[in-house]
Formats: structure tokens, C-alpha cells, sequence
């Protein structure tokens, strides 16, 4: 790891809390063991993963606020879920504030809450790393999917996909116009 990606994560504790740093460095070190596994650069899955909840932390007005100021577009699935926003307000904290431009890190960023039709390496990565990193303990079956997500990646972005997309419908929230696009993309494409 350089002294630059140090410092950025170093910069990163300061802005949020504890519960949430202790989650960041789980989702960038499952990164790099899933980059490693998948033949990318550690350093990058890394860092990817420690700037993808660089922006978390707000109060809902203030991800509105935050990102009408800054000219984000904001879908009307964000708009009545703006926690949703810290992905994009991330992808731009990272590129303004930590000084990332490598744009396959960015889009990484962007997309690990909603996911996107046919991502990159990197961003199923960091997807699939945010869900399973080791202080997760959403489902009975995670030792499950954490062993296919290094054997088959694109099954286990199906998983999680189908996964989310059933508890949004069982809770009665609404589900973000790209997180279905996504899951409809993987689940005709990963057979």
C-alpha cells in the first residue's frame, strides 16, 4: 500500500465515525483479497474501498442540499431516498477532495449502492465487497455468498441483486430505477 493511499484513508477516518470507518477498511480489504483473486491491482480495489463511503454520514436535507449545490443529478428514487446520494456525492468527494481521478475508481464509487448494467471488475468489486465484508451479518447464508464471491463473481452479484431487490419489495420501499435495470441486466446474463 503507498503513502498516498495512507494518507487518503488517514483523511477519510477523520470525516466519519468509528461504525463507519471499521466498515470502510472491511470493504477495502475484502477488495483487495478479491482483487487478488480476480487478477486486479490491489492497490486500486483498495482504494476504491476506502473512499466508496467517503460521503456518508449526512442528514437526508443535507445529500439534497449538498448535491443541488454541487450540480449532481438526483434521480427521483434519490430524491426519496437521498441516503442513496453518498455514492454519487462520494465519486465527487473522491475526485475533489482525495484528489482520485482514475475514473474506474470513481465509477466504482458511484455505483456500489444501485449498481449499473454491465460494470466493470472493479465495480463488482467494491458492490460485492460492500455486502460481505466481514462486519456484515445481513443474512443466515453470508459464509455462503462470501465463498462464491471469490469463485464466481458474476453469481454473486446475481445473489446480492436478487437478494436486495426482494427485501426492497417485502419492506414495501422503493426500489432505485438502476438497481432494477442492474438486476434485470444479471439475471438474463449470468445463467
Amino acid at each position: 500500500m503507498t503513502d498516498e493511499i495512507l494518507e487518503i484513508q488517514s483523511k477519510v477516518e477523520k470525516a466519519v465515525d468509528g461504525k463507519r470507518f471499521r466498515h470502510i477498511l472491511g470493504v477495502a480489504h475484502t477488495a483487495a483479497c478479491m482483487a487478488m483473486c480476480y487478477g486486479l491491482d490491489v492497490d486500486r480495489a483498495y482504494l476504491a474501498g476506502v473512499l466508496h463511503d467517503c460521503a456518508k454520514g449526512y442528514k437526508k436535507e443535507e445529500y439534497l442540499s449538498i448535491c443541488r449545490d454541487k450540480g449532481i443529478p438526483i434521480t427521483p428514487s434519490e430524491e426519496k431516498s437521498p441516503s442513496l446520494l453518498h455514492a454519487k456525492l462520494g465519486a465527487y468527494f473522491a475526485e475533489t477532495l482525495y484528489n482520485t481521478d482514475d475514473w474506474e475508481i470513481l465509477s466504482a464509487i458511484r455505483c456500489h449502492t444501485t449498481g449499473k448494467p454491465n460494470m466493470s471488475l472493479l465495480d463488482k468489486i467494491i458492490y460485492i465487497a460492500d455486502y460481505i465484508e466481514p462486519n456484515r451479518h445481513i443474512r443466515t447464508d453470508m459464509d455462503t455468498i462470501r465463498k462464491i464471491a471469490f469463485t464466481d463473481i458474476d453469481k454473486c452479484l446475481l445473489i446480492i441483486l436478487e437478494n436486495t431487490v426482494s427485501y426492497l419489495e417485502q419492506s414495501g420501499k422503493s426500489i432505485d430505477m438502476t438497481t432494477k435495470e442492474t438486476y434485470e441486466y444479471y439475471r438474463d446474463t449470468v445463467k
